[in-house]
């Protein structure tokens, strides 16, 4: 079976603009506060470089590598992979992923960041598929709202290749 990843979904310079709106709403509900930045491993991990050069407030950057599937099943639990390198009690914490679709890992990692006692959480992603979701998670900071496609570039993989694409582009199985 082959691969086409022809069809550009969101281009460049789309993603330019939604790292400007972010950034600047980053920038304007923190007023300079300091912030943990939590990038989620591994597709967050450009979106996170790019939005973190954008804030202006000082910023501790954290990643986090955790898993709720088995192949494509959701187990219920959090595994967690790679954990914090910082202590986040009593600090602002942004939680930044790349892409949110049943929401499932990302409210076991919430509830688990929660239990630390930070300050603040919020979640930040990139690309929101709200059709996929299977519970009431939303995220603070909105990128893109995309449909129900599979999607690679801009970090997105798919078997660990085509992270490198600077657009995202829809995955089409022919």
């Amino acid at each position: 079976m082959k691969i086409n990843t022809d069809e550009v979904l969101v281009s460049h310079a789309e993603i330019e603009q939604m790292l400007e709106r972010l950034s600047s709403e980053l920038n304007s509900d923190y007023k300079g506060e300091p912030l943990v930045v939590v990038g989620i491993l591994t597709g967050a991990f450009i979106f996170t470089a790019d939005l973190v050069r954008r804030l202006e407030m000082p910023v501790i950057v954290d990643f986090m590598q955790v898993s709720s599937y088995v192949g494509e099943f959701s187990t219920g639990e959090l595994k967690i992979k790679k954990d914090l390198s910082y202590d986040i009690k009593d600090r602002n914490v942004l939680i930044v992923e790349d892409i949110i679709d049943t929401g499932r890992t990302l409210a076991l990692l919430k509830e688990k960041l929660l239990e630390r006692q930070p300050k603040s959480l919020k979640i930040c992603t990139a690309f929101d598929k709200p059709s996929r979701r299977v519970n009431d998670l939303v995220p603070d900071y909105n990128g893109i709202t995309i449909p129900d496609e599979f999607i690679v570039g801009y970090g997105l993989d798919l078997d660990g290749e085509y992270r490198d694409f600077d657009d995202v582009r829809i995955v089409r199985k022919e």
